[in-house]
């Protein structure tokens, strides 16, 4: 099921594990990972992971995908949460790695139906707390 363009699979797992956040919400997070031509789940967080396990748990210098399930607040009191996709291309990650992530991104976010707000981060600041607080309301 590779993608004539970019040639990249989607493992089944990718598909699975966000269904699995998404309706079920049995992980805060899934960090995924492209290896050997085919985008696969690298990690997962617990329901009660904070925000910060989340980013401690993106590499410093590679690339990498991740769906992260943010609650909030809103204004009017409500308790809400929204499904989140970074793309994570840190400045100091290899340039081919960063076109090969940018040239699969589109095509494996279409595969994970209930993404909802999307971020690109090229250092951490890029998606501290208050950003993504930002976005998501």
């Amino acid at each position: 099921m590779a993608n004539a363009a970019s040639g990249m699979a989607v493992d089944d797992e990718c598909k699975l594990k966000f269904l699995e956040l998404k309706a079920k919400r049995n992980y805060r997070f899934i960090i995924f990972k492209i290896e050997e031509q085919k985008v696969i789940v690298e990690k997962v967080g617990s329901p009660d992971e904070s925000y910060e396990n989340f980013t401690n748990s993106l590499p410093i210098n590679e690339c990498r995908y991740a769906v992260y399930d943010f609650d909030f607040t809103t204004d009017e009191n409500c308790q809400k949460s929204k499904i989140f996709f970074i793309a994570w291309a840190p400045d100091t990650s290899k340039v081919r790695a960063k076109m090969v992530y940018a040239s699969s991104k589109d095509r494996f976010k279409r595969e994970l139906d209930g993404i909802q707000v999307e971020l690109q981060a090229t250092d951490p600041s890029e998606m501290s707390l208050d950003i993504v607080k930002g976005r998501a309301i």
